[in-house]
């Protein structure tokens, strides 16, 4: 298990240390950005919007956005292992292997 260093996040005006590991700090530094980018989208022009709320929608939108891509994933995995069943058909076929 690799150590790991405080790394301070700013998300929607407030500052948020978390431990990372040195390799993921910025992968880390992306998500936060995206998350701040994100609530603020939420949030609007409407300033006195709840914070906790502004984060839960945020958090709904980002993870259906992940559940969106999983989904899609798993279609193309699908496709690509019909395609190499068809091809190994195709190959005993040809080698004339049962």
């Amino acid at each position: 298990m690799s150590a790991t260093e405080p790394v301070s996040v700013h998300i929607l005006d407030r500052e948020y240390t978390v431990g990372v590991a040195p390799d993921e700090r910025s992968s880390l530094m992306a998500a936060a950005k995206l998350l701040d980018s994100r609530m603020r989208e939420v949030r609007g022009s409407n300033r006195m919007a709840a914070v906790d709320r502004v984060a839960v929608l945020a958090a709904l939108n980002l993870a259906h956005e992940l559940q969106q891509l999983r989904d899609e994933q798993q279609a193309r995995n699908r496709e690509v292992e019909r395609t190499l069943q068809d091809l190994h058909r195709k190959l005993d076929s040809a080698l004339g292997t049962p």
